[in-house]
């Protein structure tokens, strides 16, 4: 899977640029947003969107969204060379949505540097950040693969929905930071991720299957890419704590990034309905914190590790990657993109990084 991301990614990045130049000039600016009324200030906008958005882009990131989707229009039959520009939209809204998120969280480390507010300024950020929510939506006006109106409107109106619903699970998620104890259920927990992360994956999958007319298939590849991205949040999580528990682990260089954040997880849950009650306000009084030290990061990730609730995040990723996986039986794909389909399901929550 490692291999399809690699030969898609330059791709991907490439066709990214024609949406947002690296480099920004008067030209690209009456093109792509209309003649000025009086003058735009191509300097200004240069170093407010372009350079910030690309510094965050040239960080890395597997553009898994973009690839997925380019996965379902093989699946459906149809060559994704000629769906591309489609292809950067779910991308492009998800680095939106970092950029926001870490100003929103108090981050201070990004993709292995300095948080976008922290190097831009969080004016700059929040504005760049946002902007990515609109200039993809430029793509369904422009158009390039020529869809009949009615399309273009089901795509537009899916986006709408998609996006209203990632800002409910960003909501839920800044509420249960901002909380000292862990009283949330399980089932709000998926909830919020079904919300925040398994939303960019609908709009992967379901605006594949708009733009190549496939609508009977649009529910299950959606609740296909639900499943499958709720279960990369949480393997993700789990990632984190698996990498601090190893032995030797290098606190000081962000290993347990989560715990420091004071991340509510779906183990921080399972541990406070499991661990003492001395062990369950240790926990949370360690999430709660400011800031921690190195012992206090280990002291939690050991209780987190004590009740079992690694193992017990780790087997719901699975589940639902099976579940995932269940959700294309029923469709009739092409045979090799499903199997790949199938293979980058197993792939969220097998992964090493």
């Amino acid at each position: 899977m490692y291999g399809v991301l690699a030969e898609w990614r330059p791709v991907v990045d490439e066709t990214m640029e024609s949406l947002l130049p690296r480099t920004i000039d008067d030209a690209y600016l009456a093109d792509f947003f209309g003649e000025p009324t009086y003058s735009y200030d191509s300097t200004a906008l240069q170093e407010a969107l372009s350079d910030p958005i690309w510094n965050l882009l040239d960080r890395g990131g597997k553009r898994w969204r973009a690839v997925l989707f380019l996965m379902f229009v093989e699946a459906f039959g149809d060559d994704p060379e000629s769906y591309l520009e489609y292809a950067v939209i779910p991308e492009v809204l998800h680095n939106g949505t970092i950029i926001v998120d870490d100003v929103e969280d108090g981050a201070t480390h990004r993709r292995g540097e300095s948080a976008l507010h922290h190097t831009h300024g969080t004016d700059i950020a929040l504005n760049a950040g946002n902007a990515m929510y609109f200039l993809p939506l430029k793509i369904i006006i422009r158009n390039p693969a020529q869809l009949p109106a009615d399309v273009r409107l089901n795509a537009y109106e899916m986006l709408m929905y998609e996006l209203n619903r990632t800002h409910l699970g960003q909501g839920m998620d800044i509420r249960w930071h901002n909380q000292k104890e862990i009283d949330i259920t399980e089932s709000e927990y998926l909830e919020m991720c079904a919300c925040k992360t398994g939303c960019l994956g609908r709009i992967v999958a379901r605006l594949a299957a708009i733009v190549t007319d496939n609508p009977d298939a649009e529910s299950a590849v959606a609740e296909y890419a639900e499943d499958m991205a709720i279960a990369f949040q949480i393997a993700d999580d789990v990632l984190d704590v698996e990498y601090a528990l190893e032995e030797g682990g290098d606190f000081g260089k962000g290993v347990g990034n989560d715990v420091r954040e004071g991340k509510k997880t779906l183990m921080a849950i399972h541990a406070a309905e499991h661990a003492s009650p001395e062990d369950a306000a240790r926990l949370e009084e360690i999430l709660w914190a400011d800031g921690n030290t190195d012992d206090e990061v280990r002291e939690a990730v050991d209780i987190l590790e004590s009740t079992g609730s690694v193992e017990y995040a780790r087997t719901v990723a699975e589940d639902l990657s099976e579940s995932s996986k269940a959700r294309l039986d029923a469709l009739d794909l092409e045979p090799d993109p499903a199997s790949k389909l199938t293979t980058f399901a197993e792939f969220v929550v097998e992964r090493d990084v």
